[in-house]
């Protein structure tokens, strides 16, 4: 299911999250680790990106 966890230690997970933040705060909690996910890749693509520019004003 989710890489190294099955079926029962999600379903152990998701009810562990529901009780420490409540129904209300999950949709939430889902949305801004989806945004700290898209920054994150974005600053890996960035660094990756300036790293292959960097090499290509080394070599002129």
């Amino acid at each position: 299911m989710i890489g190294f966890l099955g079926g029962n230690e999600a379903l152990i997970v998701l009810v562990v999250v529901l009780l420490l933040f409540g129904s209300s705060q999950v949709p939430k909690l889902a949305k801004n680790l989806g945004k700290a996910q898209k920054e994150f890749k974005d600053g890996l693509d960035e660094a990756k990106n300036g790293s292959d520019d960097e090499k290509t004003a080394a070599d002129s």
